[in-house]
């Protein structure tokens, strides 16, 4: 991970501590407050920073799944090993580790930009935090619109009683992350099923052949997964399914 992405995860770390930037960021956080009572007693508080900053950490797994490309990436991930009857290769820790970094690719533009125009101002000191929300929120908002249908959009404008926006700034994120979800996962079907159509023809085959051979108790998808298998490496699956995950955002 290079200097950009680790100063990008400080910052966002950072937006959940109003007030750190000046005079409390050469002191760092103060986790522990003791106060003396009236009766030589001692009370123990815990500071309101660290509990934004203890939010934060457990919003994180939430915005990076709904907010970015990992939904679209890991659905037809999973598409992919159901097609091929490989219920358990690659194994979920594989699956879900190609998918963060392959997100962490394709999102590489946003989280620069997100870095020059609101971590850097934000770590120089010269922004106040709801300014430095508002630039950090803005790439993250133009990705997702820009990937969300409008058909989408309009039926949870329906749900929430609005009649339409003039400007896309004036769609709130309420509404746009499940507007944007909903774009993703009915993209990542779509993708799954042009995915399917090769195995299902393979495992249709495979059963007629059985079948007029007259084994009927032998599993067709016993006999299909090596072919399904040699066809997924002779066409390099891999690398033309990871392909066409990254370049389906930039187009």
């Amino acid at each position: 991970m290079n200097t950009r992405m680790l100063r990008l995860l400080l910052g966002l770390a950072l937006l959940a501590l109003p007030g750190l930037a000046g005079a409390q960021m050469g002191q760092g956080i103060e986790a522990l407050t003791v106060t003396t009572n009236g009766d030589g007693g001692e009370t123990y508080s815990v500071t309101l920073q660290i509990i934004l900053l203890m939010t934060l950490l457990t919003l994180l797994p939430s915005i990076l799944i709904m907010m970015t490309a990992f939904t679209r990436i890991l659905v037809v991930l999973a598409i992919l090993r159901q097609g091929l009857g490989t219920t358990q290769t690659p194994s979920n820790q594989i699956l879900i580790g190609l998918a963060f970094f392959l997100t962490l690719f394709v999102m590489a533009p946003v989280f620069e930009e997100i870095h020059d125009t609101a971590v850097v101002p934000y770590l120089n000191e010269e922004m106040g935090t709801e300014e430095v929300l508002a630039a950090g929120v803005q790439p993250l908002r133009d990705f997702m619109l820009a990937h969300t249908r409008e058909s989408d959009l309009a039926m949870f404008a329906e749900i929430n009683g609005i009649d339409g926006f003039e400007d896309a700034d004036d769609v709130p994120l309420s509404l746009l992350v499940p507007a944007f979800v909903t774009s993703e996962l009915k993209t990542a079907f779509q993708i799954g099923f042009l995915i399917l159509i090769p195995f299902l023809i393979i495992d249709l085959v495979v059963a007629s052949v059985l079948m007029s051979m007259g084994m009927v108790m032998l599993s067709p998808l016993i006999i299909s997964l090596p072919f399904k298998v040699m066809l997924f490496v002779l066409v390099d699956g891999w690398a033309l399914l990871v392909n066409t995950l990254a370049t389906s955002f930039f187009v």
